[in-house]
């Protein structure tokens, strides 16, 4: 989950602007943003200490490099740049991980996704005569972005699972390399992590049709329309094209619910992350694809968010 503040300090609300300590500093962040957590996470980094340790920091000198630091932070807040872009750093479950323009903010909605997936790869090895002895697990991620559903399936799914992570931004997989990196040196007991670049099921290797235990996304699935109407936070920093995929939003969906089919070994699942609006639709189509199992999950705010289909068995 994102960085928890620390529960409202009341001495803050008095500080008068000005001043030289961390606290003063806070408090002329708070009245500029009007969003104390907003205002710890930024103090905190230009600190060099967590939000839950910031208080134990706010009555120590602010230099002037970190005085500087937090202005230029918040007058990109104030312009209305996301706070994970500006942090460069996020956390997503149990991950920690490097966050810029390259790719998607990692929201909530997709911790409950990759939630889901790992139910289904539990399902899966639970189910009688599923796995041989000695059967390595695969899940594919497509579309990783940032990376985070891939490397959160490595860390907390089944020992040894073997993970394929596609996108067809250049950009976006450079930002996974450098995720992937930073978790393989923190995690080296884990199963492989394979970056591969291309469009969805294009970039995996022809060998692994049929044998894919889980497919799981995120896709783009705002329409053109619905793009023109997004909060500018979301419209002007976040990457277009992992956002929208054509005109009706629904191109990226169709796609991989047509094609996973063939990719997934019998009994796997297919996980997909999309918006209430569309999950009647996209269960529909699932059904009319052969699959079984169908259903839609809901996120932690009751909301239709992820779509489950198995390849019957």
């Amino acid at each position: 989950m994102p960085p928890t503040p620390l529960e409202s300090d009341p001495s803050l609300a008095d500080v008068t602007l000005g001043g030289d300590s961390v606290r003063h500093l806070m408090a002329s962040v708070v009245e500029r943003l009007q969003s104390e957590p907003e205002a710890r996470w930024i103090v905190a980094h230009a600190v060099g200490v967590s939000p839950r340790e910031l208080v134990a920091a706010l009555d120590n000198p602010a230099p002037a490099a970190t005085v500087d630091a937090v202005q230029e932070m918040t007058d990109r807040r104030v312009a209305g740049e996301p706070v994970q872009y500006i942090l460069g750093e996020w956390s997503f479950r149990r991950l920690e991980v490097r966050i810029d323009g390259r790719a998607l903010v990692p929201r909530p909605e997709t911790e409950h996704v990759v939630e889901v997936a790992l139910a289904e790869l539990r399902r899966f090895e639970s189910a009688a005569g599923s796995v041989a002895p000695g059967t390595t697990l695969v899940a594919a991620d497509l579309g990783t972005g940032s990376g985070v559903i891939a490397l959160s399936l490595a860390l907390e799914g089944p020992p040894g699972l073997a993970v394929w992570a596609t996108d067809v931004s250049d950009d976006a997989l450079a930002l996974a390399r450098d995720n992937l990196s930073s978790f393989a040196a923190s995690h080296p007991a884990t199963g492989p992590v394979h970056l591969v670049a291309g469009s969805w099921f294009e970039a995996l290797p022809s060998g692994l049709e049929g044998a894919l235990h889980l497919v799981v996304s995120n896709p783009p699935y705002v329409s053109a329309a619905e793009w023109s109407e997004l909060d500018p936070e979301v419209r002007d920093h976040e990457p277009r094209a992992a956002l929208v995929p054509g005109e009706t939003g629904r191109e990226a969906l169709e796609t991989v619910i047509d094609t996973a089919r063939s990719w997934l070994a019998p009994g796997g699942s297919l996980v997909l992350e999309l918006a209430p609006h569309q999950a009647d639709a996209m269960a529909t189509r699932a059904r009319d694809a052969g699959y079984v199992g169908v259903g839609v999950r809901r996120d932690l705010a009751g909301r239709d968010r992820t779509l489950v289909a198995r390849r019957p068995r």
